[in-house]
């Protein structure tokens, strides 16, 4: 059985310059499915001694370069950047930790909000995580009826899946 997580998070891109704000939900069942189609997503990350993440990634025919701070409670430091997709392609064959990130998301608006669904493949097949762009980090929101409680392990970070895949996770049967 697959085990379902939400992320939620803000992003530089909608709300301010270079910051990130993320909690993360499991999710129950699977109502979620019949409200978006999804797109594919092939990502892998670059690690640093200081704990900065690094993350090229691939969506459709764009590539995109991402450093990530080191989370400070559930914030962090995000800038974002195009780049070419053959220098996105060539960086996650070449310079990122294997295995790389495959997923497929899910963009669901609720009320004001997009609640981004994932659902891995490859080494994280059964894992499914979702995320939310949030302004503040106690800012309230509405929680739709397939979101379950708050989880807030590191374990779930995608450039966690990369060092401990979900395969590889010891779980209750």
């Amino acid at each position: 059985m697959p085990t379902f997580v939400c992320f939620l998070h803000g992003s530089s891109e909608l709300f301010g310059m270079g910051k990130e704000i993320e909690r993360k939900f499991l999710v129950k069942g699977d109502a979620w499915r019949s409200l978006a189609v999804g797109v594919i997503y092939r990502q892998g990350y670059i690690y640093t001694k200081s704990g900065v993440v690094v993350r090229v990634r691939i969506v459709g025919d764009s590539g995109f370069l991402t450093i990530k701070g080191i989370s400070n409670g559930i914030s962090r430091a995000e800038f974002e950047y195009s780049i070419p997709l053959d220098d996105a392609k060539e960086m996650l064959d070449t310079l990122c930790h294997k295995p790389l990130i495959e997923k497929t998301r899910y963009r669901i608006p609720v009320g004001n909000l997009v609640w981004e669904i994932d659902e891995f493949s490859g080494e994280n097949q059964g894992l499914i995580i979702a995320e939310v762009e949030l302004q503040r980090e106690n800012q309230v929101i509405p929680l739709p009826e397939w979101i379950d409680r708050e989880v807030k392990h590191s374990k779930y970070f995608n450039s966690n899946l990369v060092k401990k895949p979900f395969s590889k996770w010891k779980r209750k049967r």
